[in-house]
């Protein structure tokens, strides 16, 4: 009798036991362990300063300068350093050979094969149009000209675009004389697309050159 006892207590134990260990714990998800559809959200930044991630290894653009440098450079060449377009201008930034001899560089062939010489090029032409074009930044930054807002970098992307002297007679004329490049590319729309970023770290010279060639 003792042991039947003893063999049904073990029994309803065992039947216990096995039925707390299937039973689901009420236990709280966090959130980022789950994976759900979203808008993306989740994955943009939440500061626009770079400084606030220094552990990052890729390039991070936000509305500085390698942001107008790169967006310039895919609208121009797809970012291509050895295209040469239709029209001879060469390079990621699809430069002529007199904005070239504007800034110091005689060879066209070796500034094609050199990526580290385009980017200086870059830098130097920038500065050279930031110079030239002082007192229309001065004047017209913050205002709105034929509904587009100007802003530093919209007016020297434009004048990467048509010259200086192109961003001058913009302005001269209130905005209502249109230049448009050979492929129909207009001076307003880089003033639009490229404005807004921030180039205080491009300094106005009037000597910018380039020596290696």
């Amino acid at each position: 009798m003792i042991k039947k006892w003893y063999f049904y207590a073990s029994l309803v134990v065992i039947i216990t036991f096995l039925s707390l260990g299937f039973k689901p714990f009420n236990l709280e998800t966090k959130r980022w362990f789950l994976t759900e559809k979203s808008d993306g959200a989740e994955y943009i930044f939440p500061s626009q300063e770079k400084d606030d991630y220094p552990n990052l290894n890729f390039p991070y653009t936000g509305n500085h300068f390698i942001g107008f440098k790169e967006a310039v450079a895919f609208k121009e060449s797809q970012g291509k350093y050895r295209l040469v377009n239709s029209l001879g201008y060469m390079g990621k930034y699809q430069f002529g050979s007199e904005a070239l001899r504007a800034i110091g560089i005689k060879n066209n062939k070796a500034f094609l094969k050199d990526p580290a010489l385009q980017e200086k090029a870059f830098i130097a032409l920038l500065s050279k149009n930031k110079w030239i074009l002082r007192y229309e930044i001065e004047k017209y930054e913050g205002k709105v000209i034929n509904g587009i807002e100007i802003t530093e970098s919209g007016i020297l992307a434009a004048a990467h675009l048509g010259g200086a002297g192109s961003v001058k007679s913009f302005f001269k004329n209130k905005g209502a004389r249109h230049f448009r490049d050979a492929y129909g590319t207009s001076l307003k729309s880089y003033m639009k697309d490229f404005g807004g970023y921030d180039l205080s770290y491009i300094e106005a010279d009037s000597n910018a050159t380039i020596h290696k060639i």
